[in-house]
C-alpha cells in the first residue's frame, strides 16, 4: 500500500511556504503521491502547477477537478500540461461535485450524472490520445452540428503514455461506474470493514466492460490524528464528519449522508444531518458515534492506528492519501513522519 498526503483546499489556515514544506517532506519520506482539492475557493489546477516545479519524485494528484468547472477538453489540456511540467507525474482526479456547486456555482445543471461522467472521461481519453475528439453523445456533441467548429487534436503530448483517471464516487452506481472506466477510485469516508461490498460495485463495473480489477488503484483519502489521547484525537474528526454528513448537500440529497446510513448508522445520520441544518452544529458533533469515528478515520494511539493501516491494506487500498489533522505546520509534519513510520 502506497501513501499519498493530501493537503486538501488552498489557503485555509496554513500559508503556501506550509502547504510545501509539507509535500516536500512527504516527497523526502517516499510518500507517492500529493493531492489538492477543490470546492469553491482554491482551484486544483494551479495548485498541482505550483507543486510541479518544486518536486521532483513525488506523483501529483487532482482530488479532485470538479467536471461542470471544465470541459472535458479543458481538463485534458490542463492534465497534459501538468504532466509536462512535472515531467509525467500527473494523476487525474476527476468528480461531479453536488448540486449545490454544480448548480449554485458553475451554473451547471446537476443531472444525468452516470452518462454525463460516462461521456466526459471518453472525451478526456480522446484528447490525451491526441486522437481527434469527436463525440455525439447524450449529454455532449463535439464538434457541434450547427456551427463552423470541427474536430480538433491536443496540440502538445502528455509525458506519461497514459494518464491515469481516477472517479471521486461513493455511491453504488458511480461506484461501479469508476470500475467500468476508470485506472482508480477515490472514495470519501471509507470504511475499510465495508470494502468488500464496495468492492462489490467495482467488480460489477469492471464486469460490463470486460476487464479485471488487476491494476486498478483503490485510493481513499482519510483524515489522521495520532495522539494517545483518543477523546481528543477523535474530537478533531468531528467537524469534517459533520460538515459532510450533515451539511454537504441538502437534505433531499447528500450522497455521504447516504454513505453513513449505509454502513448502518441510519438513525445517527438523520440526527447529524438535523442538527447541522439547523445552525446547531456543535451538537451535530457531539451526535457523531465514536464507532463512526474509528470506521473513517486514523485516530488514537500509534498501536491503534498501525492496526487500522493493516485493514486498509486487506480491504484492497492500493493508495492510501492521508490528511493530517492538527493546529500548526509542525504538528502536521509530525503526523506526516509517524504514518510513515507505522505503515512501514
Amino acid at each position: 500500500m502506497k501513501l499519498g498526503v493530501h493537503i486538501g483546499y488552498w489557503g485555509l489556515g496554513f500559508s503556501s511556504s506550509d502547504q510545501l514544506e509539507i509535500v516536500q517532506e512527504a516527497e523526502r519520506l517516499g510518500y507517492d503521491s500529493a493531492w489538492a482539492a477543490e470546492a469553491y475557493g482554491s482551484d486544483t489546477a494551479t495548485v498541482l502547477g505550483w507543486l510541479a516545479g518544486q518536486t521532483s519524485t513525488i506523483r501529483l494528484g487532482a482530488g479532485i477537478f470538479q467536471m461542470p468547472a471544465r470541459s472535458p477538453a479543458m481538463t485534458a489540456m490542463t492534465a497534459a500540461t501538468i504532466d509536462q511540467l512535472s515531467g509525467g507525474r500527473m494523476i487525474l482526479g476527476i468528480g461531479s461535485s453536488g448540486p449545490q456547486v454544480a448548480e449554485g456555482w458553475h451554473g451547471q445543471r446537476f443531472a444525468h450524472q452516470l452518462q454525463r461522467t460516462r461521456e466526459y472521461v471518453a472525451v478526456v481519453r480522446m484528447a490525451l490520445a491526441r486522437e481527434r475528439v469527436e463525440l455525439h453523445g447524450e449529454t455532449l456533441e463535439l464538434p457541434l452540428p450547427d456551427g463552423q467548429g470541427k474536430a480538433l487534436k491536443l496540440t502538445i503530448s502528455p509525458v506519461q503514455e497514459h494518464i491515469p483517471i481516477y472517479l471521486a464516487a461513493i455511491g453504488p452506481k458511480n461506484t461501479a461506474l469508476a470500475g467500468e472506466i476508470a485506472d482508480g477510485w477515490i472514495p470519501t469516508l471509507f470504511s475499510p470493514e465495508h470494502a468488500r461490498e464496495l468492492r462489490g460495485a467495482l467488480e460489477e463495473g469492471a464486469a460490463r466492460s470486460g476487464r479485471s480489477l488487476d491494476g486498478f488503484d483503490v485510493a481513499p483519502t482519510v483524515n489522521v490524528c495520532i495522539d494517545d489521547d483518543e477523546k481528543k484525537a477523535r474530537d478533531l474528526m468531528r467537524p469534517f464528519i459533520a460538515l459532510y454528513v450533515g451539511g454537504m448537500g441538502s437534505r433531499k440529497q447528500n450522497f455521504y449522508n447516504s454513505l453513513v446510513q449505509r454502513y448502518g448508522f441510519e438513525a445517527e445520520a438523520a440526527e447529524i444531518q438535523d442538527l447541522f441544518l439547523e445552525g446547531k452544529r456543535d451538537e451535530a458533533m457531539a451526535a457523531i458515534p465514536d464507532a463512526l469515528i474509528d470506521s473513517v478515520s486514523l485516530c488514537g494511539r500509534q498501536d491503534r492506528v498501525r492496526e487500522r493501516l493493516d485493514a486498509y491494506r486487506d480491504a484492497g487500498v492500493g493508495t492510501l492519501g492521508i490528511t493530517p489533522l492538527a493546529f500548526t505546520p509542525e504538528e502536521r509534519l509530525h503526523q506526516l513522519r509517524l504514518v510513515a513510520e507505522l505503515a512501514s
